[in-house]
Formats: structure tokens, sequence, C-alpha cells
């Protein structure tokens, strides 16, 4: 790796449903020559919705001032990569404060038939919101990433194609909206569940190729 000016910070934010917190620290990016710095935000048992998009802001905002101005990669898995993805297209302060995305299986759409048929007897996104997820809801619609796209930040999208907790196409889909609104973007769809090793060749290899394209002057090519 380059010297220690031309390193990356992550704010890497959990995931749990929302309501607990898994094992899963980024700590693996670190082997990209990457700053990890783990955030955290309020469980649903605490608040809903929007007071986890608050917690990760400020979470950011904090790694943001560690950084003194090197690149800030905001990341996570699962429901931790569904608050990276409102952080990185929304923005700490505006749209474009934070250089990329890195989102793990990340849910982004509580109203499309394959997650309502996966969650259908335990719908996460109910106890983010404090009620179902409806059409034209503004709960709804806030905490649903695909509704925020169009802010141009690179991200990165990786899922398992036989996830039975977050639906593949949950990524497809993201992939899809941030494409067509002019996002770079890199995806990769591979095999596996939820909950995949961050170190796996093909996943470690797609975080490379990412950080090469994302920032040529920072990160080795090769």
């Amino acid at each position: 790796m380059g010297p220690m000016e031309d390193i990356a910070f992550v704010l890497w934010l959990h995931g749990g449903g929302w309501r607990g917190r898994s094992a899963e620290n980024g700590g693996a990016l670190a082997e990209h020559g990457l700053i990890v710095l783990e955030g955290s935000y309020r469980l649903t048992d605490e608040a809903h919705w929007p007071a986890q998009l608050e917690d990760a802001r400020e979470a950011t905002r904090r790694a943001r001032t560690r950084a003194h101005g090197r690149p800030l990669i905001v990341a996570g898995d699962s429901a931790g990569a569904h608050l990276a993805l409102h952080v990185g297209l929304r923005g700490i302060d505006e749209p474009g404060d934070v250089d990329a995305v890195m989102a793990f299986w990340p849910p982004v759409d509580p109203l499309a038939d394959d997650w309502l048929q996966a969650r259908k007897d335990d719908d996460i996104w109910e106890s983010l919101i404090g009620h179902p997820p409806a059409p034209g809801d503004a709960a709804t619609v806030d905490s649903t990433p695909l509704t925020h796209v169009g802010s141009g930040v690179p991200v990165l999208l990786v899922h398992g194609a036989q996830d039975d907790r977050v639906p593949v196409t949950q990524t497809t889909a993201m992939s899809s909206a941030l494409l067509a609104t002019g996002h770079p973007v890199h995806t990769l769809i591979t095999h596996g569940g939820h909950g995949l090793d961050l170190r796996r060749d093909d996943i470690a290899a797609i975080v490379r190729a990412f950080l090469s394209v994302t920032f040529p002057a920072r990160y080795p090519r090769g």
C-alpha cells in the first residue's frame, strides 16, 4: 500500500436487522490498506426511523474529522449497508460529502414482492419505522434507499445469490437505479447466503477493483 497520507478511512456500520449487532465489524477491509472505524446507532427497541440515520450521520461526521481530508468511505453489512447507502447517497450534511459507499447485502425496498415474501413472518422494516411499510407512507419512502439515488457517489454492492434473509434482487434493483441516475457502480452477485466472509477471494477482488477505480491516485492497481 501507499504512504499513510494516501490511505482512505472507512466508517463501518454493523448489521443485525436494526435490532441487534452482527459479528461482522468490517475489519477485513483493513487488509486493503483502509483505516476502519466502527459506528453505532440506536436500535429499534430504543427509537424508530429516522433516529438510525441521524446516528449514522453523526458517526460519519466524527469519522470525517479523524480522516483529516483523506477520502472517506461509508460501509456496512445488511442493516448497516442500508444505513451506509443512506449516508452515502444523501450525505452527512449534503449530498456528495462522502466519497464512496460499500454496501454488502443491503435491504433497499420494503415493498418489493420478494422482500415481503422473504420477511412475511418477521418484517424487520416494520420494527424500523414503527408500523407496516406502505406505498406513499412518509416513513416508508424516506427509509427506502431507492428513493434517494442521484448524487453520483460511487457505490460498491455485494450480495449472495442464495441469501434467504435479504433477497438478492434488492441489490440488483439498487444497482439498476444507481446506474440509471449516473452513479459509478461495481456490483458482485456471487454464490452463498447472508453474511459472507469479506476475505473471500471474489469479494476481496471486487473491493480492490472498486478502490483502484474510485481512488486511482491513492490505491495501487494490480
